[in-house]
């Protein structure tokens, strides 16, 4: 499985990491129902898109404080 990892994330503009985190939650979403009807077994893949929902919100907060700023658009060109 592949972890999603913080300097990553970094290098992902604002509205990069929120298509990104809308992505991981409707993966995690889509894995929780494939659970309930016991479809899925991996407990680990949850637990990663957990993680990664959590960094991906954890980084827009600090955007939004001004602690760590994104990448901007203009960098990426």
């Amino acid at each position: 499985m592949k972890e999603i990892k913080a300097k990553r994330l970094r290098e992902l503009t604002r509205d990069e990491l929120e298509i990104k985190l809308r992505d991981l939650q409707e993966e995690l979403q889509n894995i929780r129902l494939r659970s309930s009807l016991k479809q899925e077994g991996n407990p680990l893949r949850m637990r990663e898109l957990r993680r990664g929902i959590a960094r991906a919100r954890t980084m827009l907060h600090e955007d939004n404080r001004g602690i760590r700023r994104l990448a901007s658009g203009k960098e990426k060109a």
